[in-house]
């Protein structure tokens, strides 16, 4: 079952955080809170939103989508960017993935929204192949960039 998650969700979403973190080999990096996810999701100013996957038999939660809006400027439209998709290694090939891709290409259509994006790790072959069984196709010609920590600082002139 794939439904919009709760606040009662966050102590589950944040443990799936950290488990997905130390599969990407990243754990030491995974340092959001249970309040700020919270902050995030639910607060007065919402900056992200979540679904999760739940088993049918126990309700669960097994995997979550953690995606916002993002804006095109040559489409002119919001569209969905997709922070994270996770499904616990136990309850993969049960469709659960598939399923929360599906809610968010069903929300883009309903709300208008013309493109999901999101990015996989170039080693993440299971992923990979999983994302083009279902007609996603790799943007190869732009590299992602991104400024963290003391880099973040420096080029903010804070530092």
């Amino acid at each position: 079952m794939i439904r919009p998650a709760t606040p009662a969700d966050i102590p589950a979403i944040h443990t799936l955080i950290r488990e997905l973190a130390e599969y990407e080999r990243a754990l030491e990096e995974a340092k959001a809170t249970e309040k700020q996810l919270h902050e995030a999701l639910f607060g007065s100013r919402p900056a992200a939103y979540a679904h999760v996957a739940t088993d049918d038999s126990t309700g669960t939660v097994i995997g979550y989508a953690i995606w916002f809006l993002n804006f095109s400027t040559w489409r002119g439209v919001h569209g969905i960017y997709l922070e994270d998709l996770y499904v616990r290694p136990t309850a993969r090939g049960g469709g659960h993935g598939k399923a929360l891709l599906t809610e968010l290409a069903r929300i883009c259509v309903e709300r208008g929204y013309q493109r999901l994006e999101w990015s996989v790790l170039n080693w993440n072959t299971p992923a990979i192949d999983f994302y083009q069984v279902l007609g996603a196709r790799p943007q190869d010609e732009w590299t992602v960039y991104r400024l963290t920590d003391e880099a973040l600082a420096k080029a903010s002139g804070t530092s």
